[in-house]
């Protein structure tokens, strides 16, 4: 059950155990140890204060929006403003409702973060404040160093990631009419305190980023798993190369995997490393879990999709309904599966009457997205959009060319399964598979031992 008082006695609303408030009295006397002001009281704490304590962890206008957002907590319902300092009340019901509070309880800070005045507050001035949260998450990643390998590299595109982020937030958002705050148009429009909580329930990065920047900020003695937030970044002894992705873009792309599939990417196939050919592409992800594949067309446009399933080259569609196709730049956004069709994975070569090449969602011919044989050449065609993904061209042109092509394996690696599961050694090494095949050559094995169970 939650603690319903600070250490000072006086009742508050308060959701932590008694562990976690004695860690936030423990912050509460390091911020209120230092007089800094003529206006702070002997149990309350200054701007000043916390800027010291936290440093440089936080950029400066994020420290500046969370002490706003305390001391314009209204305790007794009867304030005619902000407070001159934050007294322990505020900064306990503050940290209460940004780390353990609901969608209600959320919003109500956010909002005091956001804007001195009581009432709506402009989309402009949500879009700012999403901003900086997105940037500040960045900013203490790398402060604390804990980018799990992952950079923070200028991507390509006219918009820096932290917008590109920001627009995606956004755009969770409905308006008080049922219509979605998207295009610069609707930045004059009032968002209420209902809309801004039915945004935070909606666009669940929000509170995530919130409570990333309150632990790694203040370095709290709590604990915070990261790991489903930013996997660990894992590329084979020699092989270190720079990623079409950065860690803004893997941060959304790993919320939407299956959650045992969060906390570990391991690099399978890299055009850079491994070349531009198909048959090294067959022959690395085939067998390997699930997978993400994402490329970056010669116009900028970063794309890709998640495979729920090991790959297997073969003539049929494969895959289930947890796959989705999803675009990075100039924009972010997830595609999932609309039940029309099963076509959600196609991997096949070496086929005179079906196509050949890597596909996601769609049909023959007309894919949401197509690797074809012949490397670096590729579609995206959605007329309106992907009858299995209902998702819109991918690429800046519908048949696209592209450089760079990498495939992550994610969550646990597979590679123990493989070995107790009594395939042979072309099963297990898939390259030397395919490349046996694309000279002609058949192996001898097959047909003489018996299928091995799934």
């Amino acid at each position: 059950m939650g603690n319903g008082k600070s250490r000072s006695g006086q009742n508050v609303c308060s959701q932590f155990l008694p562990e976690e408030q004695a860690e936030m009295d423990r912050l509460f006397d390091a911020l209120s140890s230092e007089k800094s002001s003529p206006n702070t009281s002997p149990r309350s704490f200054s701007l000043k204060a916390l800027k010291s304590l936290i440093g440089e962890a936080l950029p400066p206008e994020m420290v500046t929006r969370l002490y706003d957002g305390m001391r314009r907590v209204d305790l007794t319902g009867k304030s005619k403003g902000p407070s001159q300092s934050v007294s322990q009340e505020q900064f306990t019901v503050s940290m209460s409702h940004l780390l353990k509070g609901n969608s209600e309880e959320k919003s109500l800070v956010i909002l005091k973060m956001i804007s001195v005045t009581e009432g709506p507050v402009k989309a402009r001035e949500v879009q700012k404040f999403t901003e900086d949260l997105v940037g500040s998450v960045v900013h203490v990643l790398n402060h604390r160093q804990e980018l799990r390998g992952w950079t923070q590299k200028k991507a390509p595109g006219p918009l820096p990631r932290v917008q590109v982020l920001t627009a995606q937030l956004l755009s969770e958002m409905k308006l008080a009419d049922g219509k979605k705050l998207l295009g610069p148009q609707w930045l004059d429009y009032d968002c209420d305190r209902a809309t801004i909580e039915d945004w935070v329930f909606r666009a669940h990065l929000v509170a995530t980023f919130l409570s990333v920047i309150i632990h790694r900020g203040f370095l709290l003695h709590l604990a915070l798993n990261l790991a489903t937030l930013v996997p660990t970044r894992q590329v084979d002894q020699g092989q270190e190369f720079e990623s079409i992705l950065d860690v803004l873009s893997v941060i959304y792309v790993n919320s939407h995997l299956p959650r045992e599939q969060r906390h570990r990417w391991h690099l399978l196939f890299s055009s850079e490393l491994h070349g531009h050919s198909f048959a090294q592409l067959c022959g690395r992800i085939p067998h390997r879990g699930p997978c993400v594949l994402v490329l970056e067309d010669h116009d900028g446009h970063v794309f890709g999709g998640f495979a729920s399933c090991s790959w297997e080259i073969k003539p049929q569609f494969q895959g289930d309904d947890r796959c989705f196709l999803f675009s990075i730049s100039p924009s972010m956004a997830v595609h999932t599966c609309t039940g029309y069709n099963n076509h959600y994975m196609y991997l096949n070569h070496g086929q005179q009457t079906i196509p050949n090449g890597l596909g996601m969602g769609g049909q023959h011919n007309y894919f949401g997205l197509w690797i074809d044989v012949d490397f670096g050449k590729g579609h995206s065609k959605a007329k309106p959009t992907c009858t299995t993904y209902n998702s819109p061209q991918l690429s800046a042109q519908e048949d696209f060319r592209f450089e760079k092509l990498e495939v992550w394996a994610v969550g646990d690696a597979s590679a123990q399964k493989l070995a107790n599961s009594g395939k042979s050694i072309l099963d297990a090494d898939p390259e030397a598979q395919v490349l046996l095949e694309l000279i002609g050559r058949s192996h001898h094995s097959q047909g003489l031992r018996e299928i091995p169970d799934e």
